[in-house]
């Protein structure tokens, strides 16, 4: 009896995580983009990863993996669409939208259980990772409320001016959507071209997201990660809604 093909990962050594990784182009193709294994969750590995076109994902019992697919999702702010449905629900349900006012139960909620998965990859080591991140300014969430009650939101990474969607849940019809369209109007004012999301959904597509392949995404954000960021913009600013005319015609 043969066993398949091994496959051989560059291990990255958690005493060094600010070492590059290894070139996304390395990455298998099946499974699409696993790229390198090991390492740690720290701050500096973390951003070291988003600045190279690289994100973790693993389940519990796994050991750390780093991805960079080809094709990349990604959602142009510009871009979003806001179909009509998605503007009459903004508009009447008379909902609230705050940005890093509730990070830690963001996440959790990110995390609790979906109909369509049995576990989850937001493990509790991820969790506090990415709670560090935010404890350190670079990881930030966006909630949507219903009176005191939180029914949708969305976390994720900032580098730069990019910005790289995690996880998004909601409790309410449209909750998540309604949370990307207040995000996606604040990028476009920020001057913020480009939300990673990663791997292609149908849900998200119907929101405007589009496929490049690696390497032209990797050619976009080497600029764009590195550059400076806002100083301090995670405050929703009432000015800035996403039924602004002038911002998004979309049907």
């Amino acid at each position: 009896m043969t066993s398949g093909p091994q496959i051989t990962l560059p291990w990255l050594d958690p005493e060094h995580p600010e070492a590059p990784f290894p070139d996304p182009e390395r990455a298998l193709p099946d499974p699409n983009g696993l790229l390198a294994a090991g390492g740690d969750l720290s701050v500096p590995r973390l951003l070291n990863a988003y600045r190279s076109g690289v994100f973790p994902w693993f389940e519990a019992g796994q050991p750390i993996l780093w991805w960079s697919p080809d094709p990349r999702a990604v959602l142009e702010p510009a871009q979003f669409r806001m179909h009509r449905s998605l503007k009459k629900a903004i508009r009447n349900r008379g909902y609230t939208v705050s940005f890093d006012r509730a990070f830690e139960a963001v996440i959790q909620a990110c995390a609790g259980p979906r109909d369509y998965a049995d576990g989850t990859w937001i493990t509790s080591s991820m969790q506090q990772a990415y709670i560090a991140m935010h404890r350190t300014g670079h990881a930030h969430s966006v909630e949507v409320w219903d009176g005191p009650r939180l029914i949708g939101g969305l976390y994720g990474v900032a580098v730069g001016r990019l910005f790289c969607g995690e996880s998004m849940f909601s409790r309410e019809r449209d909750a998540s959507k309604i949370a990307l369209a207040w995000l996606s109007r604040h990028l476009v004012a920020w001057g913020w071209p480009l939300v990673d999301v990663q791997m292609e959904t149908g849900h998200l597509c119907s929101l405007g997201a589009i496929t490049l392949p690696r390497r032209e995404f990797i050619a976009r954000i080497r600029e764009i990660a590195h550059a400076p960021e806002v100083p301090e913009p995670w405050r929703v600013d009432p000015a800035l809604s996403p039924l602004d005319p002038d911002w998004n015609t979309a049907p």
